[in-house]
């Protein structure tokens, strides 16, 4: 098991009376890609920079390593940051960029020389050495950037939505060089997106936050297949979230009729939330299925088939490689593995 390499205790920050983090306690390991996702204004980023010295929090203690670093300032640090705006230097060429941190420090030239060519040759920029910055592209931008914050050989490398400004095609080709560097290095990543498709792309674990609060943490696969709550449900991936009852374990109330499911300790007669994600429903016949509904929409996605059921209270989106008839009446089913339950949100 590896340890952890940084600790928030009970950080909390306010701005303008305002509560941006609301004493979150976090560990990050050593050696982990970590996400931290939410909406606009969840805390991420401040998040990112207490980690990264910029901000010092109301209360709380952030350590690394297991050693209080709250007054230390960024340069003490053994953290780098990029940024969403990549904050490259115009008048200087890429070889220049990458080395000048290591000027600054005053390293020995033929340690600059080795250590620039061994960055260029892992965010495959070699050739680019004498290139100015502005005839490089979006994505080789990105790349200098993060070869000028590896360069120093930080123990820590924070991301603040560093693909934001890329088209999709060259973002979703940086999400698989970002993980390559990132397992190849065997640092700690600490990534800040707001995009739940490149959170679980990425990570080996996933924070999600909203309203200064840290809702979940887990594995792509957990925050995916076992949500919290509805909020965590509904913003990683798209979800049927229903109303029911827990009548015992191993039993829930759906729409008027019990189904057997997997979870166990939520209580008797207790009202729950129900998450089934559309990709795990089957249309059947009718009378094969205790729900029913009326096919409102059909729309060809690609890879599937997306479907909006009508049935009681509740539309239905269901995700399938059969398309139903657009006005038809469908069953709805379901396995018992495929019914998540979680406590209602206060």
């Amino acid at each position: 098991m590896s340890s952890n390499i940084i600790s928030l205790e009970n950080i909390a920050v306010t701005f303008d009376g305002e509560k941006i983090l609301n004493d979150i306690s976090l560990d990050i390991k050593d050696k982990e890609f970590v996400t931290l996702l939410g909406p606009s204004g969840c805390g991420k980023t401040t998040t990112l920079r207490i980690i990264g010295g910029f901000l010092t929090p109301d209360s709380g203690s952030v350590k690394f390593e297991g050693r209080e670093i709250n007054n230390l300032p960024p340069y003490k640090r053994n953290v780098n940051t990029v940024f969403q705006r990549y904050a490259l230097f115009p008048h200087l060429n890429v070889f220049e960029n990458i080395a000048f941190g290591l000027k600054v420090k005053k390293f020995p030239p033929k340690e600059i020389e080795k250590r620039v060519r061994e960055m260029l040759e892992l965010v495959n920029l070699n050739g680019f050495e004498k290139r100015s910055i502005d005839r490089l592209s979006g994505g080789q931008q990105q790349r200098v950037a993060i070869a000028r914050a590896l360069v120093n050989e930080p123990k820590v490398l924070l991301l603040d939505e560093p693909l934001g400004a890329l088209d999709l095609k060259l973002r979703k080709e940086m999400q698989i060089e970002l993980k390559r560097i990132q397992q190849r290095l065997e640092i700690t990543f600490i990534y800040v997106t707001h995009d739940q498709e490149e959170a679980l792309t990425m990570s080996d674990t996933v924070v999600v936050m909203n309203g200064g609060n840290i809702l979940q943490v887990g594995s792509p696969v957990d925050i995916y297949n076992e949500p919290k709550n509805a909020f965590v449900a509904d913003f990683i991936g798209e979800s049927n979230i229903l109303n029911g009852r827990m009548i015992k374990d191993l039993l829930v109330e759906i729409s008027g009729h019990e189904y057997e499911c997997v979870d166990k300790g939520f209580g008797e007669n207790r009202a729950v939330d129900v998450v089934i994600r559309p990709e795990d429903i089957k249309l059947v016949a009718p009378d094969a299925a205790h729900i029913t509904g009326l096919v409102k929409s059909v729309t060809f996605k690609g890879v599937h088939y997306e479907m909006l059921i009508e049935a009681y209270d509740h539309d239905w989106l269901v995700h399938s490689t059969k398309a139903a008839e657009l006005g038809s009446t469908v069953g709805i089913t379901f396995d018992p593995y495929d019914i998540h339950i979680m406590n209602k949100m206060d």
